[in-house]
């Protein structure tokens, strides 16, 4: 009997697929080139994705490898700073000629598999306030050096990663309170001193979006149009008003799901929804199969990871979050994000399998001799 050691989460892998392809059908109206690279991305993302499922990828637990992915991801970060390239007035790339990465979207990753790290060690001290002051720091760090691309979206991403976890992990109601008091003051201490204007005029517009329409309001109503206007079967692939004559502007990567609302309808906006609902509860069903602190922790904060990115994305297209640049997993066009998904699943997958593997070999052994 040959024991199968790379086994794949079908469910999982279809919803992603899926939501790839109704992206890339999306993008394909308009440009060629747009949805070639974005096809060569998908492909160059699924190849990492099988190769790191059929790796052991158990050495992402240890301290030495979590503690150099940390310092990298601090360096590609300082990097941004000095070299990186302006987009839409925010210095979040690195330019490599023919491709850009954004390292923000690597340190997402990083954060989730630092916290898991140390939580793992010290989760049953976890309501002491020293742990969740060091924790603190390992998120504050990459925070503070996004925060001053100015990338406020991926900010929020670190943020919610690091709530989410610590508040897993067995924080307790006192120290919660005080974090929301001490997140209120931070809060008003930044728009005082920190936020440029045109962050506040987000926010501003996000109370009320039609005060400044040719303004700071002026993505957020065009989104909700485009979302409004596919009523309940869309207007049909390529035949999107909003996107093809540019009055949605960023249709393929920020409001790529107003895009798809306007072409595919309502029914295409709650398929687009169960899929991602699909990949949630695939992550935390294999969540609660982890028998290790760590790989659950892991699993958890990927969940958040990915909810966060959900969340914040169709917010803003439906005129309920502010505008930020979050990108939609799996559909948002650009290859550095959607990498880093794979990735992460991928490692997700492997360490399902490898605990299955030594769990197996544990139990019964003598399967290897038939």
């Amino acid at each position: 009997m040959i024991l199968k050691l790379h086994k794949v989460d079908w469910w999982l892998v279809s919803a992603v697929l899926a939501l790839s392809v109704i992206s890339l059908a999306t993008i394909s109206g308009f440009s060629s080139g747009l949805f070639f690279r974005q096809l060569l991305w998908l492909g160059i993302s699924l190849l990492v994705f099988f190769a790191v499922v059929r790796f052991d990828i158990s050495f992402v637990k240890q301290s030495r490898s979590v503690l150099y992915a940390y310092g990298f991801g601090i360096v590609l970060l300082l990097l941004v700073l000095f070299l990186g390239t302006t987009v839409n007035g925010a210095k979040s790339w690195i330019d490599f000629g023919g491709f850009s990465f954004q390292p923000a979207d690597f340190v997402k990753l990083v954060l989730v598999i630092v916290l898991a790290k140390y939580l793992d060690r010290r989760h049953v001290q976890i309501k002491a306030p020293k742990h969740i002051f060091i924790t603190g720091l390992y998120f504050l760090l990459p925070f503070a050096l996004i925060f001053l691309q100015p990338d406020f979206g991926s900010a929020m991403i670190l943020f919610a990663i690091w709530f989410g976890m610590i508040l897993v992990a067995g924080i307790s109601r006192k120290h919660l309170l005080l974090l929301f008091v001490l997140g209120f003051a931070a809060f008003m201490v930044m728009w005082t001193f920190v936020f440029k204007e045109y962050q506040k005029d987000r926010l501003r517009t996000f109370m009320d979006p039609l005060s400044d329409i040719q303004g700071a309001g002026y993505n957020a109503f065009q989104s909700v149009i485009a979302v409004g206007s596919g009523q309940l079967l869309g207007k049909g692939v390529g035949y999107g008003t909003q996107s093809r004559l540019n009055f949605l502007p960023e249709h393929e990567t920020d409001f790529i799901f107003a895009a798809v609302s306007e072409e595919w309808g309502f029914v295409g906006s709650i398929i687009v929804l169960l899929l991602f609902i699909i990949i949630i509860s695939r992550i935390l069903i294999i969540a609660a199969g982890m028998q290790g602190n760590f790989e659950l922790l892991f699993a958890v904060g990927l969940a958040i990871y990915f909810l966060a990115h959900i969340v914040i994305n169709i917010g803003m297209n439906i005129g309920v979050m502010p505008v930020t640049g979050v990108p939609l997993p799996f559909m948002s066009y650009g290859g550095s994000h959607i990498l880093i998904e794979f990735l992460s699943l991928g490692i997700l997958i492997s360490l399902r399998n490898r605990q299955s593997s030594a769990l197996l070999t544990k139990e019964s052994p003598e399967i290897f001799l038939r």
